[in-house]
């Protein structure tokens, strides 16, 4: 049995190739046919293995295994019946049901194996590191197929738009609604989705469900990519990230569709795929858009409910899971243990501590940043780029403007139109970034808020970091503390460089896209598209270090001391 598993799985594997070949290539009629056999075989031979599996060893499955291969059978014999053996086109249309049911499969062999190693090879942060290198590369091979795009684009474009998608941040040399295809759109949202999540989110958890369980190497493993703090709930974390995930982008998806004016986009099927694509953009902070200027281009520039629901996609993607898990059950406490037994008039409950540190750091920092960016953009582009719009308008775009430099790259005024004053702003904001365990870059706004109260600390001359009743450990202000220093030497090594292969551009520009792509932000000044290949390399390595976090990289290649078991005499050094 084992060895016809593996056999399948390489078919499976082979025929998923074949519908890449078939639609990033245009084929002749004989091809046509030769890969609709092919897919024939492929459906067949599944439905063969899962009656073999039902009849030998059912009594081995899990229930939701047993239900997704139940599921899986009756679509594929429904499809087989009506596609292949009635040729009744009116019911499958297309190749796209044929094309879904060759995926399935092959996620459900592929994911019936062991995905994680034992961890003898590679560490934790060397395996993010990969992962994420081979899902630009492979997002670079799948651009570069003919019916991606209208027309061919270089490797350099390919790998820029790949890395830009993976990396979620929205720097563009082409333009993506006019120069990809919607089978290259398409490429490019299951980019984003697997980058803003992290590919080892989807594959760790798909493997263990249909498998069943897990080496306790490879908890470990997912432990700390996933920042659990019990190993015990590792694979709770991810199958709630990813309910969490699909649950506010169905929702966001549904909001987008309902404010599209049915006049801008006519067709049914468009309204749906600008929906999902922004929905998926929007939550993984990526900003990619269809629309040449984004949400600046005419009949989306005075949208102001649309321009709420997308800010509220990238705030949530942005504030990070930790808080969206740790904020649900403080409100599940409230009604469990306060509300309702006050509307029975029963004893309250006390739970002390339900909202961590964390948490408390992470929510008062974004609040004053979102507030702060907010009254600071409505001020200084009030008869700018704010001019335009309506007294209501002027709040919801400065508002827009002041959250979207988080790393979301959305705009809805002209950047380059934007003032000096302003933008210095957003290079601030766009330095930040989003909180820890997001979709979204930066430094993150735990970083900036423990080294401002560290500053406080000092000068109060303790020797600890004290906050809410609680002591924030030095590795977290050391780690702070190298965060900051290390984003600082690359982005200046970025702009360093840039400058010196590209000396036509003005510094201004140049600093503000180095900045964004560091903190996969998106936004841009209009030099993106006018960079050399020398100049697009230095941005996708900044954008690429600005995803992974320099320290994790340097964690990854730099062997672990061990804990030592001494301790040196301790000297002050003079440091001002």
């Amino acid at each position: 049995m084992k060895a016809a598993r593996n056999i399948t799985f390489w078919i499976s594997l082979f025929a998923v190739c074949l519908i890449l070949v078939d639609l990033g290539f245009n084929q002749n009629n004989d091809t046509d046919s030769l890969f609709e056999y092919i897919y024939l075989f492929v459906i067949v031979l599944e439905i063969l293995f899962i009656i073999i599996q039902f009849i030998k060893g059912i009594h081995r499955y899990r229930r939701k295994v047993l239900i997704f291969d139940i599921l899986l059978f009756v679509f594929l014999v429904t499809l087989f019946v009506f596609r292949f053996y009635l040729n009744h086109n009116t019911f499958t249309g297309s190749n796209h049901l044929v094309f879904l049911a060759i995926f399935l499969i092959f996620i459900r062999k592929l994911f019936a194996f062991s995905v994680i190693s034992s961890g003898s090879f590679v560490n934790p942060a060397q395996l993010f590191v990969l992962s994420f290198f081979f899902l630009i590369m492979t997002g670079t091979v799948l651009l570069s197929l003919p019916n991606a795009t209208h027309e061919k684009i270089s490797f350099t474009d390919a790998l820029f738009t790949s890395t830009s998608a993976v990396c979620v941040t929205g720097l563009i040399v082409v333009d993506t609604g006019s120069y990809f295809t919607v089978f290259g759109q398409i490429i490019i949202m299951v980019l984003i989705q697997l980058g803003g999540l992290g590919i080892m989110t989807f594959t760790s958890y798909f493997s263990y469900f249909f498998k069943g369980g897990s080496t306790y190497s490879n908890q470990i493993l997912l432990k700390e990519l996933t920042k659990t703090d019990n190993i015990a709930d590792v694979f709770k974390t991810l199958k709630k990230i990813l309910f969490i995930t699909a649950f506010i982008e169905i929702m966001g998806a549904f909001l987008i569709y309902c404010f599209i004016e049915e006049s801008i986009i006519p067709g049914t099927q468009d309204r749906i795929f600008f929906s999902v694509f922004h929905t998926i953009s929007g939550f993984c902070n990526a900003g990619f858009s269809t629309l040449a200027q984004s949400f600046y281009s005419p009949g989306f520039r005075f949208n102001y409910p649309l321009h709420i629901v997308i800010a509220s996609l990238f705030i949530t993607g942005g504030i990070g899971f930790p808080i969206l898990f740790n904020s649900y059950k403080y409100v599940k406490h409230l009604f469990r243990n306060r509300i309702i037994p006050r509307i029975r008039r029963k004893q309250v409950k006390y739970v002390p501590w339900v909202i961590n540190l964390n948490t408390r750091i992470v929510v008062i920092t974004t609040l004053l940043l979102i507030i702060t960016g907010t009254t600071f953009f409505y001020v200084l582009e009030y008869n700018n780029t704010l001019a335009e719009h309506s007294a209501a308008g002027k709040i919801v775009t400065a508002f827009f403007g002041a959250v979207t430099p988080r790393t979301a790259g959305f705009n809805t005024v002209d950047t380059s139109a934007l003032n000096i004053s302003t933008i210095i702003i957003i290079i601030f904001l766009m330095w930040v970034g989003a909180s820890p365990g997001s979709t979204g870059g930066g430094v993150k706004t735990s970083t900036l808020a423990i080294s401002i109260l560290n500053f406080f600390s000092i000068a109060r001359d303790k020797n600890r970091l004290e906050l809410f009743n609680r002591e924030v450990t030095t590795s977290s202000t050391n780690r702070a503390f190298a965060i900051i220093s290390l984003s600082i030497l690359v982005i200046g090594i970025s702009i360093f460089l840039l400058v010196l292969l590209e000396p036509g551009m003005e510094f201004l520009p140049v600093v503000f896209e180095c900045f964004s792509a560091f903190s996969t932000v998106g936004l841009s000044q209009g030099i993106t598209s006018d960079l050399g290949n020398a100049g697009k390399i230095v941005l996708i390595f900044t954008m690429f270090i600005g995803r992974i976090s320099m320290l994790t990289i340097l964690v990854a290649f730099i062997r672990k001391v061990r804990q030592l078991n001494y301790k040196y005499p301790t000297e002050e050094i003079l440091i001002n």
